[in-house]
């Protein structure tokens, strides 16, 4: 009796902490002058998932000896799973060798405890196909996990999806020393075809629990024109064994309703990012990313905890992360654009963040990294043929005024940050082209130097508290409807 008493005591403690955790910040501290609209976060996530049918790769004889390449034997069992009407297919513990799988309908992919997949590293095993790739869409090779055109599909266990992409990023830095000598930068990214982790394109109501997926040939996880999708307690560890390029961790990429939690996130570039296109393309394609929620997860090594962009061209709006806690990672809040992707950056909140040995706090630029951004053809190719999608990234902006990005409405609160290299950094492009209404509030930081920001308006710091090594204040220049509540100790 007393011990069921104090188990459902236990379970009642576990909800209520939960519940604590999932609840929805208020941001009421900005004050009457601004109305909130939040409901569309009960909204998000997968609505259902698949059922409990067992169809064991065994019986499709998928060998378990990290030697045999298996990519026929568990598509097979993918294949049957989902003809029958769905459930899991299922490894038993062990290492198994894969090239692309395509999940269907209905399956749930279980990878449990004790299974490896090891991602085949012979690129002739990713079938190319039309994807989105960093902003335009191309032909590009198949990711190890695909959900394409699916619904109701969920990958699963407690198992590792090892992708093994180290052969792709030494080709990466091969070619890219190669290519900035023929000054092209701007276009390596896209020749030099990397397999990414998982890819959802076009899909709606999948899930992702609980996998351990590692060593990325580039993105981790892309979800790209989809909806209603749940990735829940995933970790990605894309540093080990080497430094892996471009290897973002999770990418919600034109896609709306998405939840994003518990995760833990290792890489080499933004951690997670929102990313709606890129350019004349991402301009044609005009599809945002809206309504997504990221609470309760741990990023590392990368770029950004929360970045959105540099593909901005759809617009990116409706994000709201909380709870949320950075090491390592280059900033906390990561806006960045460019003056010919174009888009509306709006309605981001952030509140409850802890943050240790970070670049800065937050960083917001209209004009990031224009070696990438700004796409310029030498002049010894002018007449000759080239690739399709060398094409498709010169296309101008038409007229250009439509390229140019606008950042708004974004709100960052309650934040806690030791060891920063510049608390901010955040300006606007000209007088006629500001950070608009951004609004930081109840934070203490100690950083190395202060930052600036320039060429704003309506950009609120109160309740700041800040701790500067080199004893310098922020730096403000060029802003109207500026106020500050800032304390230097």
């Amino acid at each position: 009796m007393k011990r069921s008493f104090f188990l459902s005591f236990f379970a009642l403690i576990i909800t209520v902490c939960v519940a604590q955790n999932n609840k929805i910040p208020s941001f009421s501290w900005v004050g009457t002058q601004v109305e909130h609209n939040l409901s569309w976060a009960s909204e998000v996530g997968a609505k259902t998932y698949p059922g409990s049918n067992v169809y064991p790769v065994k019986d499709y004889q998928a060998i378990n000896d990290g030697k045999t390449k298996c990519t026929v034997q568990i598509q097979k069992a993918i294949d049957a799973c989902s003809k029958a009407g769905g459930g899991m297919v299922t490894f038993e513990p062990g290492s198994y060798v894969t090239g692309a799988l395509f999940l269907k309908k209905g399956v749930n992919l279980e990878i449990g405890k004790g299974v490896t997949l090891l991602a085949s590293t012979d690129i002739k095993d990713y079938p190319e196909f039309k994807s989105r790739i960093a902003g335009i869409e191309m032909e590009w090779p198949a990711a190890v996990i695909n959900v394409l055109n699916q619904k109701n599909v969920a990958i699963s266990g407690e198992g590792t999806l090892d992708c093994r992409g180290k052969i792709f990023w030494d080709k990466y830095w091969k070619m890219r020393s190669e290519y900035e000598k023929k000054g092209l930068r701007w276009i390596v990214d896209y020749d030099c075809k990397r397999v990414r982790g998982i890819l959802i394109s076009n899909s709606s109501d999948v899930s992702l629990r609980n996998i351990h997926l590692m060593r990325t040939g580039f993105w981790g996880l892309q979800v790209l024109y989809s909806n209603h999708c749940t990735i829940d307690g995933m970790n990605i560890n894309n540093n080990e064994g080497g430094h892996g390029p471009s290897t973002d961790g999770i990418d919600i990429d034109s896609s709306t309703y998405i939840l994003v939690e518990n995760c833990d996130i290792d890489c080499n570039d933004d951690n997670i990012c929102i990313k709606s296109g890129r350019d004349a393309d991402g301009l044609r394609v005009n599809r945002p990313t809206e309504y997504v929620v990221i609470r309760n997860c741990i990023t590392r090594k990368g770029a950004g905890l929360i970045t959105c962009g540099s593909e901005t061209s759809g617009s990116i709006r409706n994000i709201l992360a909380y709870n949320m806690k950075a090491y390592g990672t280059a900033s906390a809040l990561r806006i960045k654009s460019a003056m010919n992707r174009g888009g509306t950056v709006e309605n981001i909140y952030m509140d409850n963040v802890e943050a240790d040995s970070v670049g800065s706090v937050l960083a917001a630029d209209l004009n990031w990294n224009p070696s990438y951004s700004y796409s310029v053809l030498p002049k010894k190719y002018a007449g000759k043929e080239i690739p399709k999608h060398w094409k498709v990234i010169l296309a101008p902006v038409v007229p250009p005024e439509k390229g140019y990005p606008h950042f708004k409405n974004i709100y960052l609160s309650n934040v806690k940050a030791e060891h920063v290299e510049q608390f901010i950094s955040a300006s606007g492009w000209n007088k006629e082209l500001r950070l608009e209404h951004f609004y930081l509030y109840n934070i203490q930081a100690k950083a190395s130097e202060a930052g600036k920001v320039t060429l704003t308006d309506h950009f609120s710091l109160r309740k700041i508290r800040l701790d500067i090594t080199n004893k310098t204040k922020i730096e403000f220049k060029e802003n109207t409807n500026l106020e500050t509540d800032i304390q230097y100790e």
